[in-house]
């Protein structure tokens, strides 16, 4: 169970429950992190407004979806591991093996495969790289812009792998786990 309230978007006020209904008109859900986030409207709006300014950016969805799945498997957050499998296998054009390869920075594709290892070296170095990281994701094709929104996918997916785990938010889609 949830260490905040899960807020119902029948009986939200408020801020909370305009921007809980903008999740419901987008995604057609109303997944249960976004209702803990809505205990704080300011939280649901950073999140809600910095996942979709990166959803607008060059990186494509299945890249972004591969970099939040290579995240979460790091920081042991199955909330996200689940939610991300579903929208990568389901929404993103992933199938099941390439979900699978994500979560442990590995793509058929050469370039996909530079942007996980360079998020997967984020995670673990706390966002040090050296010019070696940069010039390995330079080399497999990722050029400035590819470069810095995965810097920017990492740090919003280490903010959604926190806020899940530390508030244990009860996962609402189809189980993946971290140990799997």
């Amino acid at each position: 169970m949830s260490h905040l309230p899960i807020i119902d978007p029948e009986t939200a006020k408020g801020p909370a429950a305009d921007l809980l209904a903008a999740v419901q008109k987008a995604l057609g859900v109303t997944p249960n992190m976004t209702k803990v986030m809505a205990n704080s409207p300011a939280v649901l709006k950073a999140y809600l407004e910095f996942s979709g300014a990166l959803g607008a950016g060059v990186l494509p969805a299945g890249v972004r979806e591969g970099i939040a799945l290579a995240v979460a498997q790091e920081n042991s957050c199955d909330y996200c591991l689940s939610a991300h499998t579903y929208i990568a296998t389901n929404l993103a054009g992933l199938n099941t093996a390439e979900a699978q390869d994500a979560r442990h920075a590995r793509s058929a594709d050469p370039k996909t495969t530079a942007a996980l290892k360079l998020a997967t070296t984020l995670v673990r170095t706390r966002g040090s790289l050296d010019d070696a990281d940069l010039k390995a994701a330079a080399a497999a094709g990722l050029d400035d812009a590819e470069i810095a929104e995965v810097i920017a996918n990492v740090a919003l997916n280490i903010f959604t792998n926190y806020f899940n785990k530390a508030t244990d938010v009860a996962i609402d889609w189809p189980l993946v786990s971290h140990n799997s």
